[in-house]
């Protein structure tokens, strides 16, 4: 069976968005047809765009997987939902966020999904993330990632902590 790359991005800004972020790791990770191969360290995030609201903690998370593009998605949602998620709010606080980066080269738009998701190269707490544990990495249609990253004001994206209490697949 064909196994694809992926980049997901995490975020959590209420409750334990540091319990959020390794809830959603390790139930990737436990997925059948999920291999994760790299979790960036936790970055410290202010909120763009939406209501005032906390910082986030967000995280960038390289996979394989024998899943569809829009199977992936689905199987985010349910993490996402499982950790109480709502949508209320467009960019508002939220319990978990876990979104489809980058699926191969794939270039899809449709009513539910885009990828290579539509603001990742104007998101810091994407892009940081992401150089830190691809460095070569190429947003597809768009560009180098560390080009991507220079190019973005500094200082929006703070080092929290690594991630040591995830194990990876074997």
């Amino acid at each position: 069976m064909t196994s694809t790359p992926a980049v997901l991005a995490l975020g959590a800004n209420l409750g334990d968005p540091m319990a959020a972020l390794k809830g959603a790791i390790e139930a990737l990770g436990q997925h059948p047809e999920i291999e994760i191969k790299s979790v960036s360290s936790i970055y410290q995030t202010d909120p763009v765009g939406g209501p005032e609201q906390p910082v986030y903690l967000n995280a960038v998370l390289l996979a394989q997987t024998t899943m569809t593009a829009h199977e992936l998605l689905g199987v985010a949602h349910e993490i996402e939902n499982s950790s109480h998620r709502t949508r209320e709010v467009r960019w508002g606080p939220r319990t978990l966020d876990i979104d489809l980066i980058t699926f191969g080269e794939l270039i899809v738009t449709d009513e539910v999904l885009t990828v290579p998701h539509p603001r990742a190269q104007d998101r810091e707490f994407v892009l940081v993330p992401w150089l830190e544990i691809n460095p070569a990495a190429v947003l597809p249609g768009i560009g180098p990632i560390a080009g991507l990253a220079a190019a973005r004001p500094t200082g929006a994206v703070r080092l929290t902590s690594a991630l040591p209490f995830i194990e990876l697949n074997p």
